[in-house]
């Protein structure tokens, strides 16, 4: 009868899920201290990596997403604070989401780019080196419309400058609270803050901040030079607290896109520039890198 009892309820709870559209798929496999050596920055680049359920069992080819973290923190974060793989799962068995492999590059500080004196060249790596080897080491779908770009803050930053450096490359893009800065917050950042977050990316601020190495990385400015066209090969997600300090680059870049009539999704939602945003929201992002992966 206890058997019984038990069979009777497991085929209930799995005729449930196949009528709420769910089923069982088991969990994805996060690998973290993985590592690949760069000549371009002489140094071992560390990453960590999410595998989905099944992708140690099969021999199929996923889609595959860059996701960036913020400044100061490094591979791990979006594992320890923003539980990525939770999320991920998740969604993948309720398939609100396709299967996916999600890669966490650490970036240091360097704000995903070259800096100035081109002797960091962050940004050259991973296009020339780290892409490359991740295409050769997992079973990603190689090509643009199965390659995708997310982050937060400096990493919301580093996925919207990547994918309008490299719009070949990303079918979407999906910024969380991007630290976008108009060139008035650079004029008038006050000097010790300038030097912390700036100075080693983009130059001392001598005489002036706003040099043709910060136009060429200025999301901005990109945004309102670049042809349309161009801009147009990626599809743009932008999402961002009302409580957030960087709510005026995220506003403007949105109006900017609106005015030149690019077509992207724009969301500001009740938060602040936190994990509990982050974590909470990302999956919004991750369907709608799905849906571009959809055919």
């Amino acid at each position: 009868m206890i058997l019984s009892g038990v069979a009777m309820w497991c085929t209930a709870a799995l005729s449930a899920q196949v009528e709420t559209g769910t089923y069982l798929s088991g969990r994805g496999v996060v690998m973290e201290e993985q590592q690949m050596q760069s000549d371009l920055m002489d140094e071992q680049v560390s990453y960590a990596v999410y595998l989905p359920p099944g992708y140690r069992e099969g021999t199929q080819r996923y889609p595959v997403v860059y996701l960036l973290h913020g400044y100061s923190d490094d591979e791990t974060a979006w594992i320890q604070f923003g539980e990525v793989q939770r999320t991920a799962d998740r969604a993948i068995a309720r398939r609100e989401i396709p299967p996916m492999i999600i890669v966490m590059p650490d970036a240091g500080v360097t704000w995903y780019i070259n800096d100035y004196r081109g002797e960091t060249l962050y940004e050259d790596m991973i296009f020339r080196e780290f892409i490359p080897t991740i295409d050769n080491q997992y079973r990603t779908r190689p090509k643009k419309e199965f390659r995708a770009v997310a982050g937060l803050s400096m990493g919301g930053y580093g996925s919207l400058i990547w994918s309008l450096h490299h719009p070949d490359m990303f079918a979407s893009c999906a910024a969380y609270s991007a630290g976008i800065f108009i060139d008035d917050e650079i004029l008038r950042m006050e000097e010790k803050r300038y030097q912390r977050w700036f100075a080693k990316i983009y130059g001392p601020s001598q005489n002036n901040r706003l040099t043709d190495h910060w136009k060429k990385n200025s999301v901005l400015y990109l945004a309102e030079t670049l042809p349309v066209d161009e801009i147009e090969k990626v599809r743009f997600y932008i999402d961002c607290g009302d409580d957030d300090f960087l709510y005026v680059g995220n506003s403007l870049l949105h109006m900017e896109m609106r005015k030149r009539g690019i077509d992207h999704e724009y969301r500001v939602r009740e938060g602040a520039h936190n994990w509990t945003y982050w974590r909470t929201h990302i999956l919004h992002g991750l369907r709608f890198i799905g849906e571009g992966f959809h055919r």
